[in-house]
């Protein structure tokens, strides 16, 4: 293999929203570079980016993917992300090791939600940011039109690079308004002359010495533009846009040429911060000669393969089978065999230098957002931060003997997507599984049958629902049994409190006297806990509570713990059902981000739902709605969001708080519960 620096490292991540054209104009890049012998189709599940049989079955892309390719003494990493925001994992993922965000924007839908998003991620990245528009030979396109929304949702910055030559079944390629032909073709559209103007006044803006010098009438010659080019894109002081269509491959060539030339290589990266093993937070800037350091991004488990870990070098060199020490475990590892990715192809590597993006097989405990570093020089990344999931189902097997098996390999699909977790409900004893969306499940359950052969039965997880009380209150129950031989006996005095919400469970004795014995107490407070857990209302929790043992009695021989147990049971049972027992239900915050025209039907639907808004915000031209809800009320919410705007709404939710359910629904709630105690009977 050819040995190469880290100057010549070029790493991209192709974006945009689903159906955008981002991975056939991928295809259309390898093709064109000679990376791959033929053009991969996604429809035809030809495609060499969405080789998982989920994604050739649903022809979208689904996890990343990564190739290589080179051009004009260029290495470039690609990375294909997932279009839909049910797989925003591979997204951020691939956010946190690119140096350039190549924005796919499809010339016929125009802008979408998703793109906003991503752009807004990638600016916070610190990215440089290319836009491509695809499909420029689609039916009713508006080039300047699309330009113009462009510059008015991400700014003035986004300037066309590129004119097309020609739209829709007319589209012939593109002209380059840095490097004019001597001839421009009739059929261009646009004004070349304004446009490279505005594209000459923005690179020079980036640079003192040549804008000095363009205002003053000189010409900038064109290695010098370049120069300040490249600057400007790295900056984000221009981004600049392109146009091509995918399967002729017009504007491609061009498209590649750029990201070569001018997309930023590792040496510019972005500025990385890490932390030291005595807590210093430092700064990557030599990257060559500091101590070997890395990020994990990327983990999968393959049946056959094993695991395989991908991760970003940020400094030093890897060679010749190391040792890194990971501090998450505390472990040191040895790297065996190390792999270039392509696609699901390997190719093994002897070396790896800083911006190079590796993969390595059979190291069992390592995860995203792992730090891997040099033993001798212990530092660590910041873990990547995901969004919470949001969309549960409760999952059991569908065989016999299935419930260890089913929880170890969801556990390691889990591992693999960061956007999904798994867990095991105290309260209701059912596994539950939540992702991004009911597609997303839908995803890692047919993986689970496909990987595992483990298939399931699903269904919506119970609501964890609390009990407690409202005021306080007194009972006494006395437990006095005789039925031959020893018998039994114990009686307790308790008067219960309420505490803040949050305020959990305090158990206090206030016996004098020995009027209950010492030993009798914990069976005491036993008894009371194990009620606590079983419930009274609705078989759900009891919570927020405080009990007192004031008084009681025992009996010399007939006394027991198991006594004392059942009489501390009776009495808080007395004492609940006095004290004005109310059901809590768990609180979620939404933020729902919508486009502006939606507003009402959500806010309106929001309302019926039981939710009161808190507040609103903008992100970009997006309306960013703050709400308080019943965790109840959201059970189908994504389907109807969707649905209420046409696929252009999303949200995030978060735990709150538990607070009273309304009487007129805690009546429903006890019924329904008792209702399954005399079924299960």
């Amino acid at each position: 293999m050819e040995r190469y620096e880290t100057k010549d490292i070029r790493n991209i991540a192709f974006f945009g929203h689903g159906a955008s054209g981002k991975t056939s104009l991928l295809e259309a890049v390898l093709h064109e570079a000679k990376a791959t012998n033929r053009l991969g189709s996604v429809d035809d599940g030809t495609s060499v980016s969405d080789f998982d049989p989920e994604e050739k079955e649903r022809h979208f892309s689904i996890d990343t993917s990564l190739f290589h390719f080179k051009w004009q003494g260029r290495e470039v990493n690609a990375i294909d992300t997932p279009g839909y925001p049910d797989f925003v994992q591979g997204v951020i993922s691939s956010l946190s090791v690119v140096e350039t965000a190549i924005i796919v924007v499809s010339a016929t839908n125009g802008l979408q939600v998703n793109t906003q998003k991503i752009w807004n991620l990638a600016g916070e990245a610190g990215l440089a940011r290319i836009i491509i528009l695809t499909k420029m030979d689609g039916e009713n396109i508006d080039f300047l039109q699309l330009v113009n929304s462009l510059q008015e949702t991400f700014g003035q910055e986004c300037l066309p690079l590129v004119l097309p030559v020609g739209c829709g079944d007319g589209f012939k390629g593109v002209v380059n308004l840095l490097n004019l032909p001597d001839q421009v073709p009739v059929d261009v559209v646009g004004d070349v002359v304004v446009s490279r103007e505005k594209l000459v006044e923005g690179i020079v803006s980036v640079c003192d010495e040549q804008l000095e010098r363009y205002l003053d009438g000189q010409k900038i010659e064109i290695e010098k533009l370049e120069g300040c080019f490249s600057a400007a894109v790295a900056s984000g002081g221009i981004v600049p846009i392109l146009c091509c269509e995918n399967r002729g491959g017009l504007g491609v060539k061009e498209a590649i040429e750029v990201i070569a030339k001018f997309a930023p290589s590792p040496e510019k990266d972005v500025v990385r911060k890490c932390v030291s093993i005595e807590g210093e937070e430092k700064e990557i800037a030599d990257l060559t000669n500091n101590p070997f350091s890395a990020q994990v991004f990327k983990s999968i488990t393959d049946p056959f393969v094993g695991k395989l870990s991908f991760f970003r070098v940020y400094s030093g060199t890897l060679e010749k089978h190391p040792t890194v020490f990971n501090p998450r475990t505390q472990k040191s590892e040895k790297i065996g065999h190390m792999f270039r990715t392509f696609g699901k192809e390997q190719e093994e590597i002897a070396s790896a230098v800083p911006g190079d993006i590796v993969t390595i097989s059979k190291v069992e405990d390592i995860s995203v957002s792992d730090t891997l570093c040099d033993p001798h020089r212990i530092m660590k990344f910041d873990d990547i931060k995901f969004p919470n999931p949001m969309v549960s189902l409760a999952v059991k097997p569908k065989s016999l003997g299935a419930e260890q098996k089913i929880g170890e390999t969801l556990h390691r699909l889990v591992d693999e997507d960061r956007t999904c977790m798994i867990s095991r409900d105290i309260q209701t004893h059912e596994l539950v599984i939540t992702g991004m969306s009911s597609l997303h499940l839908g995803v890692i359950l047919n993986r689970l049958k496909r990987r595992f052969h483990i298939e399931v039965e699903t269904s919506q997880p119970k609501i964890p629902y609390k009990e407690t009380i409202t005021l306080p209150a007194d009972a006494q129950y006395k437990h006095k049994k005789q039925t031959g031989g020893k018998g039994q006996y114990g009686e307790v005095y308790v008067r219960i409190e309420p505490l803040q919400r949050g305020g959990g469970f305090e158990f206090k004795s206030e016996i004098v006297g020995g009027a209950i014995p010492g030993q009798y107490i914990p069976p005491v407070e036993k008894g009371i806990r194990e009620t606590l857990e079983k419930g009274i209302l609705s078989g759900n929790q009891i919570v927020d509570v405080k009990v007192v043992l004031y008084d009681g009695s025992f009996h010399n021989v007939d006394s027991s713990e198991a006594a004392f147990k059942i009489a501390a049971s009776k009495a808080f049972q007395s004492a609940f059902q006095k004290a004005k027992p109310v059901l809590l239900e768990p609180i979620v915050d939404l933020e729902i981000t919508i486009p502006p025209e939606f507003m009402g039907d959500v806010t309106g639907a929001i309302a019926s739902r039981r939710g009161r808004v808190q507040g609103m915000d903008s992100f970009g031209d997006l309306q960013v709605v703050k709400v308080s809800i019943s965790l109840a009320e959201v059970a189908n919410y994504e389907t109807e969001l969707k649905s209420m705007t046409h696929g252009r709404g999303s949200y995030t939710m978060e735990f709150s708080h538990y607070d009273v359910v309304p009487s007129h629904l805690a009546q429903g709630i006890i019924a329904q519960a008792e209702k399954g105690d005399e079924s299960e009977h």
